[in-house]
């Protein structure tokens, strides 16, 4: 082969395709021909297996291209190279990586191909690994369209022509084992697109761990070997599998601002578990649900615009203090939800956009593939590999990291072809209309897949249109989701009570409007993060009135959330009357709970959330018309009022009285289905929580007198701007 041989010059320049073609062991015209690329090396010998003596190696070109050629053997045997560096010294022992064979199994390629590998990051990616006798990790990537992938980080001072990798058509995998790399190894791919022009570095798609932001290497992550002790939680959650009648009561917690440390650092994942795991139980919360963790490089972001859909963010530790923390909240009996975020990517350099040099991941149409307000990229949906891309990262999460839950981001943004676009910036599907038919078929694969293999796992959509079925099933035409965000009742319920009590007589359908869609899907009643940010104000904030107006009608708000038919979500730092907008860079504002009006609000919360698992009445037929019933939601001029809600057992029900005004009333009348006494079992307006501790005394005595509909009534005191629960004794 001559110096000038355009394969060795393909080598020197890094742009020949297929480096095994001409590095590593050959066989030719009887001889083992070995050669190698070694540009920091003065000199390098070879020494086969069982041999005593090194073969030295001819310099092909002094840029450090090296070949010999030993006679009389003409099979390929192990060696190893034995390198000298540019300034002489010691002699360095090195794994060939291109004597070794081909990595990925026939299965792999095929799922691969079809788009159907359920442990996609398995295959590809950065994986420790024993080839032979020989330590090392196996690097493999998808990028179709390059010309040359190589994979570069410190060992190799992050020169691109060192170790390119083979790719495996017609997938357009690529793929190398470099023996000596282990786990901790920083890393990227450099790829050299087939348009030409310069090679580029990206991430690695299928890292299981990065590096600390704004940093963005990849780093090669040792197979966990983390003992997890949940065992009891996750054999219980198969069993409970849905759970629509059971109490969900979800806190949403930003990691990275729940709490700091003294000099504003962040907490590792192991202090962050302390924490909650007191703080979620004092307050009687269900579940968690975590902001995204995945890893991404802009702390402004919150987490969701996402490079690292396998990795959880090194911000707070690693992969496996992360597992430890989802294994604490387990032991404790409390579950875990996370933020996963398909609907978009960030165009980051070392991200996803334009990974091989063309639109792989998203549409090369910005018309489809570009979100303008947000600017992000939007994945192609329609394209095989894509969806096996995000179907594996939520397995990943489910299988990995024992998660309970995947509360998908923007969903509505994913729905609509039109979304957020004006005339002529959008292309209608095949049939002419806005509705994204490749985002609808993910959605209830992803659905499906997720039920099916993990029994109990939840999955949540946060929609905010009118789109039908989307906690329905996918036989039946629905999207598949377990839950649905209730964004309606939101704002509804937000727009009333933010408007002084005066004008409420006229806003009273914001009160009773959601009742008539209730049972449309399986809701979830949201105060989220989106709702305390960019000047909307804070929840306490938003209250009119003085400060214990404010705080009056923050409990009787908390006190509708929890008894209105639906599982509840609150945001962090909602539960005790934070007063600023929630700032992502900062810690929460802890001390407040030292003053009685926050600590008051706090307490209230607690006790509600207890009292709503506590009564089956308040959570057993959150999705069943026969669960609910109004006493009296006519009553505007009072703006007061009055339903039933009902157990399983409809001999089991709960009486709830609501006063938005700051005017008691006494002698109030509200028909009920039973006579006897009534326990009042909550009264926001009590001293502890910092009201003025009107209410019935503990107890109150249905009379014959019919009233509602009903043959017996309560004559009860109102407190203001108040929450009464009843019970009958």
């Amino acid at each position: 082969m001559s110096l000038l041989d355009p394969s060795l010059r393909a080598i020197l320049n890094a742009t020949h395709g297929d480096p095994f073609a001409v590095l590593g062991p050959h066989v030719e015209g009887g001889r083992l021909v070995i050669r190698t690329f070694q540009p920091r090396a003065s000199a390098v010998a070879v020494r086969l297996a069982d041999e005593t003596d090194a073969h030295p190696m001819d310099v092909r070109h002094p840029d450090g291209l090296f070949e010999v050629a030993i006679a009389g053997q003409s099979t390929l045997v192990p060696y190893v190279l034995e390198v000298t560096g540019r300034e002489g010294g010691e002699v360095t022992r090195v794994e060939d990586p291109y004597r070794f064979g081909l990595l990925l199994g026939d299965l792999d390629l095929y799922l691969l191909g079809e788009g159907r590998h359920q442990q996609l990051h398995r295959a590809l990616g950065a994986h420790p690994a024993m080839v032979g006798q020989v330590a090392g990790t196996r690097f493999a990537v998808w990028a179709p369209n390059a010309r040359r992938v190589s994979v570069v980080g410190d060992w190799n001072a992050w020169d691109g022509r060192v170790h390119p990798m083979r790719q495996r058509l017609p997938q357009g995998i690529w793929e190398l084992f470099v023996p000596g790399v282990g786990a901790g190894a920083r890393y990227k791919f450099e790829v050299a697109p087939s348009a030409g022009g310069p090679p580029f570095l990206k991430a690695d798609p299928c890292a299981a761990a990065c590096e600390l932001p704004p940093a963005t290497a990849s780093v090669v992550c040792a197979e966990s070997e983390y003992s997890w002790r949940d065992g009891e939680w996750i054999a219980s959650r198969a069993l409970r599998r849905e759970a629509l009648d059971q109490p969900m009561a979800i806190y949403e917690v930003h990691l990275g601002s729940w709490a700091r440390g003294p000099a504003g650092e962040f907490l590792t994942y192991q202090q962050l578990a302390d924490g909650l795991i007191a703080h979620v139980k004092r307050m009687g919360f269900t579940h968690v649900e975590l902001l995204p963790v995945l890893e991404f490089p802009y702390d402004g972001s919150w987490g969701y615009q996402v490079t690292g859909f396998f990795a959880p963010t090194s911000r707070f530790g690693t992969p496996d203090d992360f597992r430890a923390f989802i294994d604490a909240l387990h032991q404790a009996g409390i579950g875990v939800i996370l933020d996963w975020v398909p609907g978009h990517f960030p165009k980051d350099a070392h991200g996803l956009a334009r990974f091989d040099g063309t639109a792989l991941y998203e549409h090369a149409d910005p018309r489809q593939g570009e979100h303008m307000d947000w600017g992000t990229l939007i994945f192609n949906y329609g394209r095989n590999e894509v969806r096996n891309f995000l179907l594996a990262s939520a397995l990943a999460w489910i299988e990995d990291f024992h998660i309970d839950g995947l509360r998908v981001d923007a969903v509505a943004s994913m729905l609509y072809l039109d979304y957020s676009r004006k005339e002529g910036e959008w292309v209608p599907n095949q049939y002419g209309g806005r509705e994204n038919l490749d985002a609808v078929s993910f959605l209830q694969q992803l659905n499906t897949i997720v039920h099916e293999k993990h029994p109990g796992v939840v999955t949540i959509a946060e929609e905010s249109t009118a789109w039908p079925g989307v906690s329905r099933p996918v036989h039946l035409g629905g999207l598949g989701f377990t839950y649905k965000w209730n964004m309606g009742w939101m704002h509804d319920i937000l727009a009333y009570t933010s408007k002084d009590a005066i004008y409420r007589r006229w806003e009273h359908t914001h009160l009773t409007f959601s009742m008539l869609y209730a049972y449309n899907e399986n809701f979830i009643l949201p105060f989220s993060h989106d709702e305390v940010v960019h000047g909307k104000r804070h929840l306490l904030d938003k209250m009119p009135g003085d400060t214990w107006q404010k705080s009056a009608n923050l409990r009787a708000l908390y006190g509708y959330m929890f008894t209105h038919p639906g599982k509840k979500l609150l945001f962090q730092g909602s539960e005790f009357g934070q007063w600023r907008e929630w700032n992502h860079a900062e810690s929460l504002p802890w001390f407040l709970l030292e003053h009685a009006p926050h600590d008051g609000i706090f307490r209230f919360l607690c006790d509600l959330a207890h009292l709503y698992r506590a009564q089956p009445a308040l959570h057993q037929r959150d999705y069943d018309p026969s669960g609910f019933q109004w006493i009296d939601c006519n009553d505007n001029e009072n703006s007061v009022i009055s339903f039933i809600r009902r157990a399983t057992d409809p001999e089991d029900f709960v009486v709830v009285v609501m006063n938005f005004t700051p005017v008691p009333r006494e002698g109030y009348v509200v028909g009920v289905p039973r006579a006897g006494g009534y326990v009042e079992v909550l009264n926001s307006d009590a001293l502890a929580y910092g009201g003025s501790n009107m209410g019935n005394g503990g107890f109150v005595t249905a009379v014959d007198t019919a009233a509602h509909g009903h043959a017996q009534s309560l004559s009860v005191t109102l407190p203001p701007l108040c929450c009464l629960v009843l019970k009958p004794a």
